[in-house]
């Protein structure tokens, strides 16, 4: 990224390198996807990167070069067709100005000034954080407790431990979910149960780095910030979450096995370690993205 309030010209040649290499990357991660979208073919734990988050698989393949890069070229032309590029002057390889095409950053705050302020809010609080690392998976339970069969949300997966054995490792546990959008899917029984009561005002106060929901949305805030974010930066965070989301079925109560899933047994001490380690190394990997995001937001608003 360039140092705030510059604009660094890019050549033809390498903005075309780094966008075939994201087009290539990003083909690669929804292959599989594309192919089960085709077929009518469900799956329990990557359709929910493309059902609960909005971002479409054309959109992901698309890339940008982020705010501050201007990309030079007649091929750059293409670019002043689409939302938020204008023509710039810039500094080319031998020092005289050429035209570009470049986010219009005035225009996009303009319009996104107020996503972009709360993103970065809720990025740097969350940043600042310890991380809690004893949730244990806990929502995915409290997802499906006491719930009649026909209304589980993945009714097509058994449950591991029955409803029965379900039930009863939400009721010998204390759970602590700080995340509202997981909250809010708790059945109407287990909410109770829960040590907060998270709501969507409160998400700036009590999201933190060891949740595994709120490191999925790092994806979220990176693409509802496009194109103001590097494509690469938007992908490291859509791996993130495709990670996560792995993990967050496997500790969850349903059988994945028949998906290759080797279930994370939260309700064993065994089981309960294999998860901390787990959310310990998302955390970590969050945090590099979560800084790199926050490196955008103050490039829009020195911009």
């Amino acid at each position: 990224m360039s140092a705030p309030g510059q604009v660094t010209a890019l050549p033809e040649d390498q903005w075309h390198k780094r966008e075939q290499q994201h087009h290539a990357r990003v083909d690669a991660l929804l292959a599989d996807h594309l192919y089960r979208r085709r077929n009518g073919i469900a799956h329990p734990v990557e359709d929910f990167l493309f059902t609960y988050y909005s971002h479409k698989p054309a959109h992901l393949r698309r890339w940008h070069p982020g705010a501050g890069v201007a990309l030079l070229g007649d091929a750059a032309r293409d670019r002043l067709g689409e939302r938020w590029y204008a023509q710039v002057r810039v500094p080319g390889p031998d020092g005289r100005p050429v035209r570009g095409a470049a986010l219009d950053v005035d225009a996009f705050l303009a319009k996104r000034g107020s996503t972009v302020k709360f993103v970065a809010s809720l990025l740097r609080a969350v940043q600042d954080r310890p991380a809690h690392l004893g949730c244990f998976g806990l929502h995915e339970w409290a997802m499906v407790y006491r719930l009649p069969p026909e209304q589980v949300r993945h009714s097509a997966v058994p449950l591991r431990l029955g409803a029965e054995g379900t039930d009863q490792v939400v009721e010998a546990h204390r759970i602590r979910c700080s995340h509202y959008d997981a909250f809010r899917f708790f059945t109407p029984e287990a909410r109770p149960r829960n040590r907060l009561r998270p709501t969507r005002d409160s998400q700036v106060a009590l999201d933190q780095p060891g949740c595994l929901h709120a490191t999925m949305d790092l994806y979220k805030w990176a693409y509802k910030l496009a194109p103001a974010v590097p494509g690469e930066l938007v992908v490291d965070c859509f791996e993130l979450a495709r990670d996560v989301r792995e993990l967050d079925m496997r500790a969850s109560p349903y059988d994945l096995s028949g998906y290759g899933y080797t279930p994370v047994r939260i309700e064993t001490a065994e089981g309960k370690a294999e998860y901390v380690a787990a959310q310990r190394a998302f955390a970590e990997r969050g945090s590099e993205l979560r800084a790199r995001l926050l490196d955008v937001c103050a490039a829009l608003r020195a911009g």
